[in-house]
């Protein structure tokens, strides 16, 4: 049940967004989660500030999870994700934020797992 929710400071095209969500969906394997479980939120123009100074190409990633995550998969994650930021939006690692959540909390179509 992963949830890859960014805040992106850049205009992102609708073809942009669903590369982004495709590349995210091949991605998802790292946490050990499948594809068809995947929601992916993008929210362009966003307004970042980084050291004071606000942020031309940058972007805040948070990735929701059921159950818990490893230090050694968010790592690769975090790789993957900021290597499909900079190849789709230009944006640089050292621009990006990724926050990682993990819960035993996580309901849909009417129940909690």
């Amino acid at each position: 049940m992963p949830f890859i929710d960014s805040k992106i400071t850049v205009p992102v095209s609708q073809e942009k967004k669903e590369s982004i969500k495709a590349k995210l969906g091949k991605a998802v394997f790292i946490l050990h989660k499948p594809e068809s479980y995947l929601m992916v939120g993008i929210d362009d123009n966003y307004d970042l500030w980084f050291a004071g100074k606000k942020l031309e190409k940058g972007a805040f990633v948070s990735v929701s999870v059921f159950g818990d995550i490893s230090s050694s998969d968010s790592g690769k994650m975090t790789e993957a994700i900021c290597s499909i930021l900079n190849e789709e939006l230009g944006i640089p690692g050292d621009k990006v934020y990724v926050k990682y959540l993990g819960t035993n909390n996580w309901g849909w179509n009417g129940s909690n797992f």
